[in-house]
């Protein structure tokens, strides 16, 4: 394997360069907000950088980087700075509009309908769709990366689309 032969500084960069911009967009599907979502990949890759001698693989890189990001995602989801901040915030009125390419792309990929749907789901479904159907993964990768069953991912996909469904059928009453 490549990577074994690159110093640890290397290795960060490599992971860096390659799965930056997706660390992003997965840390954006939770807190729904572009600058937290970029901070907490900072966060990931600092984390990366402290633990990669701990790494065995065991994993793919990928999935480790993934899980590194989710929970990071959930843990500030669960912070009271966060949820303060976030209602503080969403009702102000005087916001700043950066636009950097990744802020391009999750513009366009939040005016798409089916985006804003899925980001409205509980967290719990979204999470899984969002692995499941935007970045590919596998139920056993979900279930490796989350910590819970294959059944419950399959069963958590299952309403997760119903639930979806229903929101797409309530936006298209208004047509004819």
């Amino acid at each position: 394997m490549e990577e074994e032969h690159l110093n640890k500084e290397e290795t960060i960069e490599m992971l860096m360069d390659q799965y930056g911009k997706s660390v992003v967009r997965l840390a954006f599907t939770f807190v729904k907000k572009e600058q937290l979502a970029e901070d907490i990949a900072q966060e990931v890759f600092i984390k990366c950088y402290q633990k990669l001698d701990d790494f065995r693989y065991e994993s793919s890189y990928k999935t480790w980087i993934y899980r590194i990001t989710v929970n990071l995602c959930k843990d500030r989801l669960r912070s009271w700075n966060f949820r303060n901040i976030f209602l503080t915030e969403l009702f102000s009125e005087n916001r700043i509009n950066y636009n950097t390419p990744e802020s391009e792309l999750l513009n366009l990929e939040m005016k798409s309908d089916l985006s804003i749907k899925v980001l409205s789901l509980p967290i719990k479904y979204r999470e899984v769709i969002i692995l499941y159907y935007y970045e590919d993964f596998s139920y056993g990768q979900i279930s490796d990366l989350s910590n819970i069953s294959i059944q419950t991912i399959k069963s958590r996909l299952h309403r997760g689309r119903i639930l979806l469904k229903k929101m797409m059928g309530e936006g298209g009453k208004n047509d004819g």
